[in-house]
């Protein structure tokens, strides 16, 4: 599908057709059709599934402590859309190689250190809320695990509408993200949304975590709002990649995966036990933050410090 871009939006040219409008060349044309095309989308909400930004960040995210945060000399271009489904920002990753896996010679289920291409592809800017979750509950796609009603003090509670919901299990999680036109991220392209293509160990570079940067080693004890560590923020922009809770992907979990993974769009064994959470949780030390790390549960299970987030190919 061809796409026309502005400074600010993208628009499909078939979406223009579909307005009877064939060719548009020139300012004076260009806008009086986007807004007859944004008066259509006010009326039919399906034409613009989302809304799409082209935002400047910093990597790394600087501040005035910046030792260890590793900014890029220049502003990081990212794209954003919004999904009218959940309300989510997602966030556009480009296309390209990083290193995935840690940089040690130690062997472990996350070694050895590998290059990796993965095609483009957008995923959440945070953690799926307990708010957002709610939307799935009450359009009957999802189901809330009854079992845990007692001891989840957060889900249907209003003072943690914008908190990671938690006590899902990979299937609920299956389940929200493709009610939202989306799937869960393949295990890659977490890693890579996490640390960028500059080999950092966390996502906000080689400074070691530190409770202004993310929520973990029950400094905290429980989850928090997932837009509480701005400067934690990954090379992308995207928040709690290191932190408050353990998010599902995608893979089957093998600890001798990273041996013979193909080096292109790596999905993973293609069958298991097990299915491979990252990012670490609230409950989780120091160096089970780092984004190297692969936890592992069978996915039938749901657990107080394990939620995700979603991904998209387009």
């Amino acid at each position: 599908m061809d796409v026309v871009k502005s400074s600010s939006m993208w628009f499909h040219r078939t979406k223009f057709e579909a307005l009877g409008i064939k060719r548009f060349r020139g300012a004076v044309f260009v806008i009086p059709i986007l807004l007859t095309y944004l008066a259509s989308c006010s009326t039919n909400p399906s034409i613009l599934p989302y809304v799409r930004t082209v935002t400047p960040i910093m990597e790394g995210t600087p501040t005035s402590g910046g030792e260890g945060l590793t900014p890029q000399a220049t502003p990081l271009v990212v794209s954003t859309q919004i999904s009218t489904v959940d309300g989510m920002v997602m966030v556009e990753i480009p296309a390209g190689e990083f290193e995935m896996g840690k940089e040690d010679n130690i062997i472990g289920a996350d070694s050895p250190r590998h290059t990796v291409y993965l095609d483009t592809y957008w995923i959440d800017k945070t953690d799926v809320t307990n708010e957002m979750f709610t939307k799935c509950v009450q359009a009957g796609k999802c189901t809330f695990n009854i079992q845990h009603a007692a001891t989840d003090i957060h889900f249907g509670n209003p003072d943690y509408a914008d908190h990671p919901v938690v006590y899902v299990t990979w299937y609920q999680a299956v389940a929200y993200c493709q009610w939202a036109g989306r799937r869960l991220p393949t295990e890659a392209e977490w890693e890579k949304a996490a640390r960028g293509t500059d080999g950092r160990i966390f996502p906000w570079g080689r400074k070691p975590a530190d409770s202004r940067l993310a929520n973990y080693d029950g400094v905290v004890g429980d989850t928090t709002p997932v837009d509480n560590y701005p400067l934690g923020a990954s090379p992308y922009g995207l928040l709690d990649m290191a932190g408050n809770v353990r998010q599902w992907v995608a893979d089957w979990f093998s600890d001798l995966f990273y041996r013979n993974s193909p080096l292109q769009n790596p999905l993973g064994p293609g069958m298991g036990e097990k299915r491979v959470l990252r990012g670490g949780s609230f409950k989780d030390p120091a160096n089970g933050v780092r984004v190297t790390v692969r936890f592992e549960h069978v996915p039938g299970s749901a657990g107080m410090n394990r939620g995700f987030r979603c991904a998209s190919s387009q």
